[in-house]
C-alpha cells in the first residue's frame, strides 16, 4: 500500500499559479498510474488529470487543458501538478491517488488509495 501526502496548496489569485506536490511512501511508487482529483464544498470529487506510471502518459479533463500539467519524478517518489492560469474559485480540496491501471482514469473509484489533500482557494 502507498500512502500519500499532498502540499503546496495556498490561497492564490485568479489568473496566477501553484504548483502541487504529491509524495508517497513505498518502493513500488514508480509502478503506479497516478492521479490528480478536486472537490468543492458540497460537489462531487473530479477528476483533473493523471499519468502512467512511466510518465509517457498523460491525461487531462477538458476544463485544465492547456493550463494544467502533470508530471512525475519516480526517484523522488513525487508527482506534481502545475497550475497556470487559474480561474476565480472557491475553495477546493485537491487530492492525489494511485491506480493500478489506467482504465478509466477519470472515475475516483479506480484509485484504491489516497491523500489527505491540500486546499487550494483562488481569489477574484
Amino acid at each position: 500500500q502507498v500512502q500519500l501526502v499532498e502540499s503546496g496548496g495556498g490561497l492564490v489569485q485568479a489568473g496566477g499559479s501553484l504548483r502541487l506536490s504529491c509524495a508517497a511512501s513505498g518502493r513500488t511508487f514508480s509502478m503506479y498510474v497516478m492521479g490528480w482529483f478536486r472537490q468543492a464544498p458540497g460537489k462531487e470529487r473530479e477528476f483533473v488529470a493523471a499519468i502512467s506510471w512511466t510518465g509517457g502518459s498523460t491525461y487531462y479533463a477538458d476544463s485544465v487543458k492547456g493550463r494544467f500539467t502533470i508530471s512525475r519524478d519516480n526517484a523522488k517518489n513525487t508527482v506534481y501538478l502545475q497550475m497556470n492560469s487559474l480561474p476565480p474559485a472557491g475553495p477546493a480540496v485537491y487530492y492525489c491517488a494511485t491506480s493500478r491501471s489506467e482504465y478509466r482514469l477519470g472515475l475516483p473509484a479506480r484509485y484504491p488509495s489516497w491523500g489527505p489533500g491540500t486546499q487550494v482557494p483562488v481569489s477574484s
